[in-house]
């Protein structure tokens, strides 16, 4: 039977074959980490290479009939598995197989907080090849090298505990490892070091200095509800001053609570809303009262706006402040467009000795500093990525250097914004007229050590 086929169909098979091959060795991997993802993945687990059995007709076109059935799930199918078995698919056809399998290979499973697939996408949407203009990088040099350095030592000390940071996200089906992300980490923090050392500007901030050494990827947000973007929205967020108190008054009557560690294993605060805590079942009378300890008081506007602050400064009453920064949620999904007051999502906080960003327990969150850190999607994009936004004031370009060292709600998945951590202001008025001289939207690119 092998005799029906021409030699041309017979390299194109073959080719297909080893495009396929090729897809299911680098997503194999992938499966192992997000299992309840991705139905067409689990598909081409059932694709493998017996050498010690003849080969067949079966066999060596199964990896095709599983392709077209991959295929036709995405609404891609154009022929039926007979005609594949038959060789019965035209040079067309057959070239057309060949574009949509090599296409398959780059589709990514896009997941949210809950490791639950949302959506696909290829990443040539999302990643090119880019290169930057020649301006001057603008961050802070002793701000990045302190979260450059901080970043790398949550992969060192806690990647065993947190396998979130191990995924290899959409970068992924561009060849881009882990092992490249600890790279250029290492490169960045040795030439920071050195340069701050031998009191230079450093070296990069030179924007030919990264082109030579640094793979520049642009990233072109896709938004599936806004189709029409073409640069990342940059949303911004602060650390604010708060007015509170260590005791209820009258003014300063919203507590915040922190969970205590010998009663917090049942999980018991994820059966709770925003609203139920509120109502008081952790006051004295309370149904769940003992279980958590009130740390501060905040007005209801302060609670409201430490809950999505993430990390608030207190400055009490009595003289002193201290940092204070979330824990752990209730694990209720943060709904985009609705009034913060009507959210569900609550969290619980620790006091802490610095701004804090991205940390799977309160103890191993990362330091953080303004102006070289922003917050994005940890899962699909990565933790540590080195970020370059492009933006145009008064004609002139300008270029801004930061680190993907925190998320939030907001990131879980978003492949199209970025939020950056712009400063501690005593008030939103501050907070606006700071964020008044920055850009909404801007170009952005990833840097990966070459």
């Amino acid at each position: 039977m092998f005799m029906i086929f021409s030699k041309k169909i017979r390299f194109t098979v073959g080719f297909v074959t080893l495009l396929l091959f090729g897809f299911a060795s680098s997503h194999l991997s992938a499966q192992s980490q997000d299992k309840q993802i991705a139905s067409a993945h689990q598909t081409t687990q059932n694709i493998v290479t017996q050498p010690e059995k003849p080969l067949t007709l079966s066999s060596f076109l199964l990896p095709l009939i599983k392709s077209a059935q991959i295929l036709a799930a995405s609404g891609q199918n154009f022929a039926t598995n007979q005609q594949i078995i038959a060789g019965e698919l035209s040079e067309t056809d057959n070239n057309k197989l060949v574009q949509n399998v090599a296409s398959a290979s780059k589709k990514y499973n896009v997941i949210d907080e809950f490791k639950k697939f949302k959506f696909s996408v290829n990443n040539s949407q999302v990643f090119s090849a880019g290169k930057l203009p020649a301006t001057k990088i603008s961050f802070n040099q002793k701000d990045l090298l302190t979260v450059l350095t901080n970043t790398r030592k949550y992969y060192q000390d806690h990647a065993n505990a947190d396998p979130d940071v191990l995924r290899t996200g959409l970068l992924g089906t561009q060849g881009i490892t882990i092992d490249d992300v600890l790279k250029t980490l290492d490169f960045m923090v040795a030439v920071l070091q050195e340069d701050i050392a031998n009191n230079r500007t450093t070296r990069l901030q030179n924007a030919n200095f990264i082109n030579s050494n640094f793979k520049v990827i642009k990233w072109t947000p896709y938004n599936p509800k806004q189709t029409n973007q073409q640069k990342l929205r940059i949303t911004k967020y602060a650390v604010f001053n708060h007015p509170g108190s260590h005791k209820k008054t009258a003014t300063y009557n919203i507590p915040i609570y922190s969970l205590k560690d010998n009663l917090a294993a049942d999980k018991f605060y994820t059966r709770y809303t925003k609203q139920d805590v509120l109502s008081g079942i952790y006051e004295p009378g309370g149904k769940e009262y003992g279980k958590v300890e009130p740390i501060a008081y905040l007005t209801r506007q302060g609670l409201e706006e430490a809950l999505m602050e993430g990390t608030i400064l207190i400055k009490f009453t009595d003289g002193t402040e201290e940092y204070f920064n979330v824990d752990r949620s209730n694990e209720m999904p943060y709904i985009r467009g609705l009034k913060a007051t009507a959210q569900k999502r609550y969290w619980y906080f620790r006091k802490v000795n610095a701004i804090k960003g991205y940390g799977y327990k309160i103890d191993a969150k990362i330091s953080i500093k303004p102006g070289v850190t922003f917050a994005g999607d940890v899962l699909n994009i990565g933790l540590g990525k080195i970020i370059v936004l492009e933006h145009t004031i008064s004609g002139r370009k300008q270029l801004q250097m930061g680190v993907i060292a925190d998320t939030g709600g907001a990131f879980l998945p978003n492949l199209h914004q970025l939020d950056f951590l712009a400063g501690i202001f005593n008030n939103h008025q501050e907070f606006g007229q700071r964020i008044a001289q920055m850009p909404d939207y801007a170009n952005a690119y990833i840097l990966v050590k070459k």
